[in-house]
């Protein structure tokens, strides 16, 4: 392994249940979504899938500990997938179905704090930003259809990735210094829950116009946390009709390599 070459992290999908033609009747998977390593390895980084440690329903302490993996790694991107749990910020589930995944919640939360002590960059994907916003305090609409008034489609099961709608860039924020003169822009949508309540220290960096949902977020704190709602590694290079994702990975390793010689 070349020393040269950053070392990120990515957070771990869980399948509590896979199933039975898969043939791991009765374990748990953890596993990480291709294009999101190949987002990562196109840029010439290293891509390294960090496990939960979980016993039971609860994160649980172990000889090797999530601070340790943090340490030898130089940055944090915490991929998409299951919804975060209502528990997670306060809040029964208000239908079965959007329960979310607490075992995950509560390992990302871990993780997340561990990056931000040791000054390790994390950039948040769909999930991953909402993931920022409930560690800071925040709360999320557990269905956007049903709680944001005249809402835009932000979800299509048939469509998946090929969904899409705009985004509006807030003048002078991070995301506006990255993308210079382009205030407007598409990108995928594949969520159906968004950001309700900011969590602590964050700014809002991008909405939707139609209909006010927060599509991007960064935090003022101390280490560089951002997080987007679309899912970047889905936007194809060479594509005009989709935002270039390259920018925002471009800054994310940069802080990296800040961090790593700091």
């Amino acid at each position: 392994m070349s020393a040269g070459r950053l070392r990120i992290g990515l957070s771990a999908r869980i399948l509590h249940q896979p199933p039975a033609e898969l043939g791991f009747r009765g374990k748990t998977l953890q596993y990480l979504e291709q294009s999101v390593a190949h987002w990562l390895l196109a840029h010439e980084a290293l891509a390294y899938m960090i496990p939960a440690i979980t016993g039971g329903a609860a994160v649980s302490r172990a000889s090797v500990l999530l601070g340790d993996y943090v340490r030898s790694l130089d940055g944090l991107v915490l991929q998409g997938g299951a919804d975060l749990s209502p528990e997670s910020y306060g809040e029964a589930p208000a239908r079965p179905e959007w329960s979310g995944d607490r075992v995950r919640d509560r390992y990302e939360i871990e993780l997340f704090w561990e990056c931000v002590i040791q000054g390790k960059p994390v950039l948040g994907i769909c999930r991953g930003l909402q993931l920022i916003n409930v560690a800071l305090g925040g709360t999320l609409h557990q269905d956007i259809e049903t709680e944001v008034g005249s809402a835009v489609r932000h979800v299509d099961a048939v469509a998946y990735d090929q969904n899409a709608h705009e985004i509006e860039i807030v003048p002078g924020s991070g995301l506006s210094r990255l993308y210079g003169l382009t205030r407007r822009a598409t990108v995928n949508s594949i969520h159906h829950q968004a950001i309700k309540a900011l969590g602590r220290g964050l700014e809002v960096e991008a909405r939707s116009p139609a209909d006010g949902v927060i599509e991007a977020i960064r935090w003022r704190g101390a280490s560089y946390v951002a997080g987007l709602q679309w899912h970047p590694e889905f936007h194809h290079g060479g594509s005009t009709e989709l935002l270039d994702a390259a920018p925002v990975m471009e800054e994310f390793l940069e802080r990296a390599a800040q961090a790593r010689g700091a």
